[in-house]
């Protein structure tokens, strides 16, 4: 694919190989999975196809070991999207990833290292070293594959953000690059998001957005075609599709609030009872998509959940990973939580801590990195000391737990300093990781549960603990397949509701001239 490479404007942009970029209306609008979907549908059509999100805002990360067998982050987002690519991961698919560890400051990682702290009044100061290095790598990207699909992020439409802007109109300026918006009709409102959208870019910036998508659409197409139609006219662009709802695609999400309460949609039971999963959605929750595999089994319902009623009734407990361990205790114990915690645990029912859920099962955390608050107390449910180490620990884990081999990947900078307790798993090389002692358990693997045999073997003994003795789990629940099917799901999508001939011409010939202007144009 070889595109025009047509633009303007002083982002300076440049004649290169195929490109889209997706943006949208609002966060949550649907751009990680369109830009999946269109990933997907390029790649069976037999086009080499790579995604990019040139700078990332999420907790939700996984880790990508380089050939030097260093390990770096990405979005998960973008692991997803190399995988509907047919690639593996890779540090260029989102070269600037914001890890919010508070409301008013993210960690950068940059190439998928860690680098800096910034807040919204020193980012200013970083934003152009980052620009640069995004703008390199997507043209690095672009020299290696036919057509790369670059997502936004939140709405090019931010116009308090625009000046510098690198990850969404300022992206495409910089590349040509013909830009879809994408709107989420579920939440109401579409078609004056689209028109509103549009209308406040500057007309540089118009003349590179090519089309609409809407999202999430349920009920008789009939019905909304009048309003495609105006919209069209209104802005002189078409809407290019509008996908249903479809209740398969839930995997991968960028952002925990995506999910709703329940994850998933559960099948029934194989036994006569249910398994009820509490997940604690912790404030600087990071990697909740480790419940997801957990959402995968029949009979077993995953609720996240804020509030201690549920922890109360729930059969199983989640205390997921997090990027603020010692703010989101503080926060666990503020809420009545961490009694709820206790008492579960009390009761003999199974509980279990991923990372910073694992952190604070300790007897004591030492912070002196994440938080600065030196030595608190953890929930002494499990008997270890953590430390918090100034270098964090990136790499992909293989050994075994329950008898069954188990596969994860590690983010974290507290470690085991103190105590030899029992523990849940073991490296391959024999070490020891995580604890465990009685009902309660820990690891620091993010997508131990995504191991098959391990997570079935787990959610028994969970299952016998919780007295659901009519619990069965299934024996045939594959992880693997049931991910690669929901990116099927999200390429058929695209192939049976989107203009794919009109999205290939924007792919390999760049945003089609003349394109009106809508007023009132940027501020």
């Amino acid at each position: 694919m070889v595109a025009a490479g047509a633009g303007a404007g002083p982002e300076g942009p440049q004649t290169m190989t195929g490109g889209l970029l997706v943006t949208g209306t609002t966060s949550d609008a649907g751009k990680s999975i369109l830009t999946a979907g269109i990933c997907r549908w390029l790649h069976r059509e037999g086009v080499r196809v790579a995604p990019f999100k040139a700078q990332n805002m999420s907790n939700n990360s996984v880790v990508v070991v380089g050939p030097d067998g260093r390990g770096g982050e990405i979005g998960r987002a973008q692991a997803m999207q190399a995988q509907a690519c047919g690639l593996p991961p890779d540090l260029r698919f989102n070269p600037v990833l914001l890890k919010p560890g508070s409301d008013r400051s993210s960690q950068v990682v940059l190439l998928g290292e860690a680098v800096d702290t910034v807040t919204a009044g020193n980012y200013r100061q970083l934003r152009p070293k980052l620009a640069q290095v995004a703008w390199d790598t997507l043209a690095d990207l672009r020299g290696d594959y036919d057509a790369v699909i670059c997502e936004g992020a939140g709405s090019p439409a931010e116009i308090n953000l625009r000046d510098g802007d690198f990850v969404n109109m300022g992206l495409a300026r910089r590349f040509g690059l013909p830009s879809i918006v994408v709107g989420d009709i579920d939440r109401g409102g579409v078609f004056a998001a689209f028109f509103g959208t549009l209308a406040l870019l500057s007309a540089e910036d118009q003349a590179l957005v090519a089309g609409f998508v809407t999202n999430k659409f349920r009920g008789d197409l009939g019905i909304l075609r009048p309003g495609n139609d105006m919209i069209t006219a209104l802005t002189g662009r078409p809407v290019l599709g509008v996908l249903p709802f479809h209740p398969d695609v839930w995997l991968d999400a960028e952002d925990s609030l995506a999910y709703g309460t329940t994850l998933g949609r559960p099948g029934p039971p194989r036994g006569r009872e249910w398994l009820r999963v509490a997940v604690i959605r912790l404030p600087r929750i990071s990697n909740a998509t480790d419940a997801e595999a957990l959402a995968a089994e029949p009979g077993v319902r995953v609720h996240l959940t804020v509030e201690p009623g549920d922890v109360a009734d729930a059969d199983l407990v989640m205390l997921p990973g997090s990027k603020a361990t010692v703010s989101d205790l503080d926060w666990l114990r503020r809420t009545g939580l961490a009694d709820a915690v206790l008492a579960h645990a009390a009761a003999g029912k199974p509980l279990v801590g991923v990372c910073g859920g694992f952190q604070m099962l300790a007897g004591t955390i030492d912070d002196e990195v994440e938080s600065g608050h030196g030595v608190v107390p953890g929930l002494g449910l499990l008997p270890v000391g953590v430390t918090f180490a100034a270098r964090k620990t990136l790499a992909h884990s293989a050994g075994t737990a329950l008898g069954a081999s188990v596969h994860g990947y590690e983010i974290h900078h507290g470690y085991v300093s103190t105590g030899t307790p029992e523990p849940f798993l073991h490296y391959a090389g024999g070490q020891p990781e995580g604890a465990v002692a009685g009902n309660v358990y820990g690891t620091h693997w993010h997508g131990a549960f995504e191991s098959d045999e391990f997570r079935r073997r787990f959610l028994t003994v969970a299952a016998a603990q919780a007295g659901r003795h009519g619990f069965t789990v299934a024996p045939d629940t594959r992880y693997a397949t049931i991910r690669e099917r929901a990116l099927d799901v999200l390429g058929d999508l695209v192939a049976e509701h989107l203009d794919t001939a009109a999205l290939r011409r924007l792919v390999e010939k760049g945003p089609p001239p003349g394109l009106p202007f809508v007023p009132p144009g940027a501020p």
